[in-house]
């Protein structure tokens, strides 16, 4: 047998018929990767990524052991999350689901905490609880399977949740340092951020409060919607700066009780809320806001709702 002669001037060693690879990352996706991507809040939705729940919900039986406010009944959560679901079809997005091939967790059906997406990919989360560590595997394997890149999984001693991180716009997110995310994750996220010429500004969340997705929410490129006595003033003058009209909740009966500004920008000025929330809705609509509803009163048992169950895949680019 002949050796094989190595020349340098060979395709595999740069020569002739090397092919470069030049493309950035976000130009490959949708392509070479499965298509994702966000860079706001209100881009019309296209894809989503769901957990259906089972029988882990029994562990709602003692609530405060794994997170909860109360006691499911596990059939009509079941029920209300395939409800969920539905109507996401019906507005025309795409519901993929995380089958774990091991047996969930009782919160893996809160997406929205294990992954925050970029134009490039996710940033896999690490949830900060004993309770929920090691939910964002499955994520990852799903993510994965649909072909989209996981840019960032953070690690050390950094723990995140994607319910904490928002897109002001195309080239800022606002993240909220508290009980779910702490400073170095921070300090990794931010860095990923910068690589895609993104600026990240950080608040702090008030002590008491799970996620900055319950300070603030953003229903168009102009107009965005606060809690009134948690969103902290440094992101209430970011979304100024950035020319956003600030509304204020005016009753907080609703929100707080039925979780209604548990909320999904479908689009520009269109939501999808909890359903037998008469004044948040009425409130919206004088907003200009096209509200659809889905009842999630038992699901919210479990301390979430529309807005926590959900993980954002995709969404129309700005």
């Amino acid at each position: 047998m002949s050796a094989i002669k190595i020349n340098p001037f060979d395709s595999a060693y740069g020569g002739e018929g090397w092919s470069p690879r030049i493309r950035p990352l976000s130009q490959e996706v949708g392509s070479l990767w499965g298509s994702c991507g966000i860079n706001s809040e209100f881009g019309r939705l296209k894809t989503v990524l769901l957990h259906r729940p089972g029988m882990e919900l029994a562990a709602s039986e003692d609530p405060q052991a794994v997170q909860m406010l109360d006691v499911l009944d596990v059939d009509k959560a079941i029920a209300q999350h395939d409800g969920l679901a539905e109507a996401y079809r019906s507005l025309g997005v795409s519901v993929h689901y995380v089958d774990p091939a091991e047996d969930p967790t009782p919160n893996q059906m809160f997406c929205a905490d294990l992954m925050f997406m970029t134009p490039e990919g996710v940033i896999l989360a690490r949830p900060a609880s004993t309770v929920r560590a090691g939910e964002e595997r499955w994520v990852a394997r799903r993510l994965a399977d649909l072909g989209i890149p996981i840019v960032k999984s953070v690690s050390g001693t950094a723990v995140f949740e994607g319910a904490d991180a928002m897109w002001v716009d195309s080239k800022t997110v606002i993240l909220g340092r508290g009980l779910r995310t702490n400073d170095e994750a921070v300090v990794q996220i931010s860095e990923t951020l910068k690589w895609m010429g993104v600026e990240t500004i950080v608040v702090d969340l008030p002590f008491g409060s799970m996620h900055q997705m319950g300070m603030f929410r953003i229903v168009d490129h102009d107009l965005a919607i606060c809690w009134p006595h948690r969103f902290v003033h440094r992101g209430v003058e970011a979304l100024k700066a950035r020319g956003y009209r600030v509304a204020w909740l005016p009753d907080l009966e609703e929100p707080h009780n039925s979780s209604s500004f548990n909320i999904v920008t479908v689009g520009a000025k269109e939501i999808l809320m909890p359903a037998d929330c008469p004044k948040t809705q009425a409130f919206y609509e004088a907003l200009d806001i096209h509200c659809h509803t889905t009842p999630v009163d038992e699901l919210r048992k479990a301390a979430g709702a529309i807005g926590c169950l959900t993980g954002v895949v995709e969404r129309e680019m700005m």
